[in-house]
């Protein structure tokens, strides 16, 4: 879902504002929720997918960055067939599926630093209620970067597997991929107490 992050290219959509691209993102999520016909939302994810082509980035990266959202997306789907039927499982698997895409948009066309730094000025306001917006967006920063880096060591680990002739499963890739993750969060913790 966040994927590779930011991709540099000479775009119209690159060249947006991260503020606009936050507000346009945000105006679009809430008004997702209250679309209910399938085909509106059907509609709003095509004009998502048509936004990847305007920012010079290939539709195969949209597969990508939706690839690992469909166990999630499917078992969404699933529930809702089951519990309220078709139409209710293709509106939360559109809007779903369109807001990942949607945000994946975001990450890949705006710098993370660029992207902290409009989140640290829109939140200035709780400031006076106690809140750091530096905190704030040091958080979000390290969410979007530790992102990625999880599928690098997941990738790492399966393929250390691979060579030592283990099966694949979330069994035997859990225990090493949370002992690594737990890892990589304690060196980031002591980076943050040093820097601090």
């Amino acid at each position: 879902m966040i994927g590779g992050l930011y991709l540099a290219r000479a775009s119209r959509v690159h060249a947006a504002p991260p503020g606009l691209k936050l507000a346009v993102l945000a105006l679009a999520g809430t008004g997702l929720f209250f679309v209910r016909a399938p085909l509106l939302l059907l509609a709003a994810l095509v004009a998502v997918l048509a936004l990847y082509p305007l920012a010079h980035l290939p539709l195969a990266l949209a597969g990508r960055q939706l690839r690992p959202a469909l166990a999630m997306l499917a078992i969404l789907g699933l529930v809702q067939l089951w519990t309220a039927g078709v139409v209710a499982a293709l509106t939360v698997t559109l809007r779903f599926a369109a807001l990942i895409l949607l945000a994946s948009l975001l990450t890949a066309t705006t710098r993370t630093a660029a992207l902290v730094e409009t989140l640290e000025r829109a939140l200035g306001w709780l400031r006076p209620l106690g809140a750091d917006p530096a905190k704030v967006g040091l958080a979000i920063s390290l969410a979007i970067r530790f992102i990625p880096a999880l599928g690098t060591v997941a990738q790492e680990v399966r393929e250390a597997q691979r060579a030592r002739g283990l099966e694949r499963g979330w069994l035997t890739l859990g225990p090493p991929l949370i002992v690594r993750t737990l890892k990589m969060a304690d060196e980031i913790a002591d980076a943050i107490d040093a820097r601090s």
